[in-house]
């Protein structure tokens, strides 16, 4: 089976959600004109990634303006896999915000772990989570979540095919961005989708990046730090020829490797 996905990626304004769902609804309609069915977004780019935002009040599920993001999924019939800082109950998270064409909007997923001053602000998630799309079962992460081989390799064991990577990479961490994705798609014989912000959000810089790799972890598409969306196919025919030609997601060792001992 094959299925179409795209990385997009832009620059977001710092707490301006009106802004920023219009921006990630041109998004969708760009990929869309490219036949992509699921259109990956960056890191709390609803938001916007800005200590100073994340320091204020931030918007519980009901108050994002989503209207247009609805209409553009429902339009070119993409599942919309989007990303916001979130409150509820008093709880602040950085979050999945997963928009259907049908007008359903589910948060199933919030980021496990959490990076530098983002500790200051957000608890983190305490559940893994994948979307199915056509059957297929894709993971979710976020940002330093794929700087942890066992967050990916929990989703690859649970059957994901595609590992969804909602990312905001500041300026000057390019090689560290481009490493830990490849290397996560070819440890678990998955395509990999990374979206990463881009330009400047309130005081800080982003790398954007955003890329499709495949099973062996090579870079399908990739996008500099141009807006844009980048677009390539999963195939599950190409997961099943990796998987069974690299053996590493079978070989894993369950029970660990036994005590160290040194001389």
């Amino acid at each position: 089976m094959i299925l179409r996905v795209a990385a997009a990626q832009g620059a977001a304004v710092a707490g301006d959600l009106v802004a920023n769902v219009a921006i990630a609804a041109a998004l969708v309609r760009s990929a869309a004109e490219q036949d992509a069915e699921v259109v990956v977004l960056p890191e709390a780019f609803l938001t916007g990634y800005d200590l100073s935002v994340f320091a204020g009040p931030l918007p519980a599920l009901v108050d994002l303006p989503l209207a247009p993001l609805v209409a553009a999924s429902r339009e070119s019939g993409a599942v919309v896999v989007a990303s916001s800082a979130l409150a509820a109950d008093g709880v602040a998270t950085l979050s999945s915000v997963v928009v259907q064409p049908d007008g359903a909007v589910d948060v199933p997923y919030d980021k496990q772990h959490l990076d530098g001053d983002e500790k200051r602000f957000f608890r983190a998630g305490d559940h893994g989570a994948s979307i199915r799309v056509r059957g297929l079962e894709l993971g979710l992460s976020i940002c330093y979540d794929g700087c942890f081989p066992e967050h990916a390799r929990a989703a690859a064991e649970d059957g994901a095919v595609a590992y969804l990577s909602s990312s905001a990479y500041f300026t000057g961490a390019e090689h560290r961005r481009d490493l830990y994705y490849a290397a996560r798609a070819v440890e678990n014989g998955m395509y990999v989708v990374f979206a990463g912000l881009t330009g400047t959000c309130g005081s800080s810089s982003f790398s954007g990046g955003s890329a499709v790799y495949d099973p062996e972890g090579r870079p399908l598409v990739r996008l500099g730090t141009e807006p844009g969306v980048a677009v390539a196919d999963i195939d599950t025919a190409v997961v099943d020829a990796t998987r069974s030609r690299h053996t590493m997601l079978a070989d894993h060792r369950d029970e660990g490797l036994g005590d160290r001992v040194r001389v």
